[in-house]
């Protein structure tokens, strides 16, 4: 797909079944925005069209802070 151009219909869902199965499989969308030319805009709204859960901010680790900072968790 060229960069900056409008894709819809088909095309569009069958790049949102792509990108939303490299999403689920631990990409982030800035990693698939990069693959794909577009931006993280761009790919945020072709996830959100596509009924994907978003992972929250800083992945799967939600407490990485603590972590770091040498606390335990509870």
């Amino acid at each position: 797909m060229d960069k900056g151009k409008q894709i819809t219909g088909a095309a569009r869902e069958e790049l949102a079944r792509g990108m939303k199965k490299q999403y689920e499989n631990g990409l982030s969308i800035r990693a698939i925005a990069e693959a794909h030319g577009r931006s993280y805009g761009f790919v945020h709204r072709v996830l959100t069209e596509a009924d994907t859960p978003l992972r929250s901010r800083g992945g799967d680790r939600p407490y990485r802070r603590l972590e770091k900072a040498g606390r335990s968790q509870g």
